[in-house]
């Protein structure tokens, strides 16, 4: 986190130096804001039966951008994010294909009852942005991103259910609802370093100085390496933020 903040500051002062040096037609914002959503597969799959719970973790944004008129309405926006995207589920599955440790035993199969999964990552995001002056105080933006995952989690347990071995006709193996009898797993360390999605979002200035701003970034890769199969379907990050803006020049 303190590299993080560190790279951000130094990119400030040498943005600042940039713009004062080169030309004046850069300006830049700061935004702080907090990230809704989660990670999560296109479409439910039939082996996810129901959403029982659903929680968001810190999930703050502090970035800072510079924007450079082009041509009439039309203008360039990149930027540097440090967020922390964030989540914690509690679903119902059947057949639900996963590898757990229970007992201490590294197990594989299918597995019917309720799954919990926590995601946490702190990521550095570097989106870069076509922008839109749809109004004297409403800028429209859409453009690609990319994210460098700085740190990053994602396990959980399974629980009050029963895992067929191997196959989904496999030996019925119980699974507790207690921290000896339930299976846990950690994916962690298959999960990507390197992100890329499309972001999209409306700023709008209720001052001279402040605003306040949507946005919605969705990930067009999955959050784990491609290579990675013990969990069937791929798991994209979407997630919109809320937030403020404040002009800095």
């Amino acid at each position: 986190m303190t590299r993080i903040l560190t790279i951000m500051a130094m990119t400030a002062i040498t943005l600042c130096a940039w713009s004062n040096g080169l030309t004046d037609s850069l300006r830049y914002t700061v935004r702080l804001g907090y990230n809704i959503g989660g990670t999560a597969p296109i479409g439910m799959p039939a082996t996810i039966r129901s959403l029982n719970e659903y929680k968001l973790k810190s999930n703050l944004s502090l970035g800072i951008d510079v924007h450079k008129h082009i041509k009439g309405r039309w203008g360039v926006m990149a930027g540097l994010r440090v967020e922390n995207k964030g989540m914690e589920t509690d679903a119902t599955v059947k057949n639900y294909h996963m590898t757990i440790v229970k007992g201490g035993q590294p197990l594989e199969g299918y597995f019917t009852g309720n799954n919990r999964v926590r995601v946490d990552e702190w990521l550095l995001t570097v989106p870069v942005m076509a922008t839109y002056d749809a109004g004297k105080n409403v800028r429209i933006k859409l453009g690609p991103y990319v994210s460098y995952v700085q740190t990053k989690k994602f396990d959980g347990y399974v629980y009050d259910g029963y895992l067929r071995q191997n196959t989904p006709t496999g030996p019925k193996i119980e699974i507790g609802n207690t921290e000896s009898t339930r299976g846990s797993f950690d994916f962690s360390d298959d999960m990507r370093r390197f992100q890329f999605g499309i972001d999209a979002g409306v700023d709008w200035y209720f001052s001279k100085r402040w605003g306040a701003y949507a946005d919605i970034a969705w990930g067009v890769t999955g959050i784990h390496k491609s290579d990675f199969k013990t969990i069937e379907q791929t798991l994209y990050p979407i997630f919109g933020t809320l937030g403020v803006i404040y002009k800095l020049k």
